[in-house]
């Protein structure tokens, strides 16, 4: 039976020119460090969590954007009738008007609007024309049937066209709005008048050439 020097202890082998504290640390694994693949792990895990917020965000954006545009919309549609209902309002106004303004015309045209009447009219126009009230219709002007209603029908030799002769009423409109058409007399070209005219033209064609060609 071998005896045991006291003190000492078994140590294991030491390469040559390495010391025993280089031994032991590589022997035991070094403490807090964590392995490779764990710090990818989380750095995937990091970017896939910063795709959804990203993801998110832009939906939110987008969705505040698609109301800031509905809202805008809105606001024009409000605005756009709001004007719309102020100028039915008008119109309808000015249309019961109509008559009356007619009378003061006529009373013009007799020579009837004088004094306090005079006055009176004429303030009345002004606050019409100042609402947006326009009359239209005038002797010479080419028929439009979208402007003009005719009331009577002639033929007239020194027209060329469809001609209002007469402005039996005048019309008004608001704006490019017509309320009430002019109500005129009109007159078409005699029927052959245009041939007599080509005829005496050419007529007078022939006799500042020289006349035809004899034969």
């Amino acid at each position: 039976m071998t005896e045991e020097t006291p003190g000492f202890e078994e140590k294991p082998d030491v390469p040559s020119g390495a010391t025993p504290d280089d031994a032991e640390s590589k022997a035991a694994p070094q403490e807090g460090a964590a392995p490779a693949g764990d710090g990818a792990a989380q750095i995937a895990g990091l970017t896939a969590q910063l795709d959804q917020v990203r993801t998110a965000h832009d939906e939110r954006t987008a969705d505040l954007q698609r109301l800031q545009a509905e809202f805008q919309n809105y606001r024009r549609r409000v605005e756009r009738d709001r004007i719309t209902v102020k100028e039915i309002a008008i119109a309808n106004l000015l249309t019961e008007l109509l008559p009356v303004l007619d009378d003061i015309g006529r009373a013009r045209e007799h020579g009837e609007l004088v004094g306090g009447f005079k006055s009176v009219g004429e303030s009345l126009e002004t606050v019409a024309a100042k609402m947006g009230l326009q009359q239209f219709g005038k002797e010479g002007e080419p028929f439009d049937p979208t402007i003009h209603e005719a009331l009577m029908h002639s033929y007239a030799p020194d027209v060329t066209e469809t001609t209002c002769v007469a402005i039996l009423q005048p019309g008004y409109r608001i704006g490019e709005r017509t309320i009430r058409p002019a109500r005129v007399a009109v007159a078409e070209p005699q029927p052959g008048a245009q041939t007599v005219k080509e005829d005496a033209a050419e007529a007078a064609d022939d006799k500042e050439s020289g006349g035809p060609d004899e034969g």
